[in-house]
């Protein structure tokens, strides 16, 4: 099983985990685990990973990334997370964000990519608000 299925509490692997089944009224949810409060340059590869393949074969294509747990965001995670939804949206789907905690929120405020995706304050907002867009 990859790093990224497992449950949040599992030995070494725990940074980074999907929660639940990771599904919820066809809406895919990445939850970041606590260990990557900070998404910076040093984790992005496992993230970077997870997050390309999900956009790439979800079906249907809506992703929600529910960044609760995360204080910090790096310039490299805010390039991740463009080429995240392109890949997305190349399939006709759609990405949401939930749960910003301040800083992270001032960043996607201050460079403007608050008008290309949905913010939501919570994850159950955001996943009813793309699952009413499934096709």
């Amino acid at each position: 099983m990859p790093p990224w299925a497992l449950p949040p509490d599992s030995g070494p692997h725990k940074l980074l985990y999907m929660s639940n089944s990771s599904r919820d009224n066809d809406v895919t949810v990445i939850e970041f685990g606590s260990a990557y409060e900070s998404l910076d340059d040093d984790c992005l590869e496992e993230v970077g990973g997870l997050l390309l393949t999900k956009a790439a074969t979800v079906e249907p294509p809506l992703l929600v990334l529910d960044l609760s747990r995360t204080t910090y965001m790096g310039s490299t995670f805010i390039e991740l997370l463009v080429r995240t939804w392109k890949r997305l949206t190349e399939r006709g789907g759609q990405l949401a964000l939930c749960g910003l905690q301040p800083f992270c929120a001032e960043i996607i405020r201050v460079t403007h990519l608050d008008s290309i995706w949905d913010i939501f304050p919570t994850r159950e907002e955001a996943v009813e608000s793309l699952s009413s867009r499934a096709v």
